[in-house]
C-alpha cells in the first residue's frame, strides 16, 4: 500500500505538508500507522503541484529512491511553493518494477492524479478489460506497468470523451467501471484516489471487498487555516481529522465547501 496526500488552500512550501508535520508523509513513508500490507513505502515516491500565480499545466518531481534518501528533495520544497499539491510515497505490488514510470503522482496537462489501493492479480484479471475500454490518446501515454497508471487512462478516457464531464462525475464513472470489472472477473479492487485541476481537487475512498483502506480529511486547522488537506493517514494529533466514510466521494472547490457523496 502506498501513502498519498493532497492540500488545497493558500500557496505553501511544499515543506509544510511533506516534512513539517510531526506524521509528515515523509515519516508515513517509514513509519506508517495504517498501512493494511506492506512495512514501508520505500519504492520511490513524486511530488505534483500546479503554479501559485500562472495557470499553465502541472509539474510533477519524481524519484525511484524512498522520499527520506533524495538529498534534493529538501531544497526543492523549501523553495517550491503551491496551493494544490499532490504527492504519493510508494510501495510497489509483488512483481512491480522500481522504475520512474511506476512512480506517482500521474500527470495529464492539467490533471494530476494520485492512487492507493490495488487491482487484485492485475496482469491476470482486469489488465485487458481496462486497455480495451481506453481511447488510443490514453492508451499510448501508458509509460509503466502499474493498475494505478492503467485506472488514470480510463479516467483520462472519460475526460476526453465529455469535455463538460466533471472531475467527480469521471472519477465516479472511473470507480463504477472498475467494480463490474472487478466482480465480472471475480476479483478486488481498491481505490484510494485523490485528482486535482488545481480549482479543485476529488478524492475517494473506495473498495469492492470491505474495508477500504484508510483516508481522511482535515479543514481549517489552525496551522492550515483556510485550507483542505487529504492524507492516508492523520499528519499530526490534534486536529479535527474526519475519516472518509467507506465508498465515498469528497469534493473541495476554491470555496473550500466540502461535498461527500457516497457511492
Amino acid at each position: 500500500m502506498c501513502r498519498i496526500l493532497g492540500y488545497f488552500g493558500p500557496p505553501i512550501l511544499l515543506d509544510y505538508v511533506l516534512s513539517k508535520p510531526e506524521h509528515s508523509l515523509i515519516v508515513q513513508s517509514y513509519q506508517p500507522r495504517e498501512m493494511t500490507s506492506g512495512v514501508v513505502s520505500a519504492d520511490g515516491f513524486g511530488v505534483g503541484w500546479h503554479h501559485a500565480q500562472r495557470d499553465t499545466d502541472a509539474f510533477v518531481y519524481k524519484n525511484t529512491l524512498p522520499i527520506w534518501g533524495d538529498l534534493n528533495l529538501e531544497n526543492l520544497s523549501r523553495y517550491i511553493e503551491s496551493g494544490c499539491i499532490l504527492a504519493n510515497v510508494r510501495s510497489a505490488t509483488g512483481g512491480q518494477s522500481v522504475d520512474l514510470s511506476n512512480c506517482q503522482p500521474f500527470r495529464n496537462q492539467r490533471i494530476l492524479f494520485t492512487h492507493n489501493g490495488f487491482i487484485k492479480n492485475f496482469r491476470k484479471t482486469l489488465y485487458r478489460p481496462i486497455r480495451e475500454r481506453l481511447n488510443d490518446t490514453a492508451y499510448q501515454a501508458i509509460d509503466g506497468t502499474t493498475d494505478s497508471e492503467h485506472i488514470f487512462a480510463l479516467f483520462n478516457t472519460q475526460l476526453s470523451a465529455d469535455p463538460d464531464l466533471s472531475l467527480k462525475d469521471a472519477l465516479q464513472t472511473t470507480l463504477s467501471t472498475v467494480s463490474d470489472l472487478a466482480t465480472s472477473h471475480e476479483t478486488d479492487a481498491s481505490l484510494n484516489i485523490i485528482v486535482s485541476d488545481k480549482h479543485q481537487m476529488v478524492a475517494s475512498r473506495f473498495s469492492t471487498k470491505s474495508p477500504a483502506p484508510s483516508l481522511y480529511w482535515l479543514r481549517d486547522d489552525p496551522t492550515f487555516p483556510d485550507a483542505v488537506i487529504i492524507a492516508s493517514e492523520p499528519m499530526f494529533a490534534g486536529g479535527n481529522w474526519n475519516r472518509f466514510p467507506e465508498n465515498s466521494i469528497l469534493t473541495v472547490g476554491e470555496n473550500l465547501d466540502i461535498n461527500i457523496d457516497q457511492l
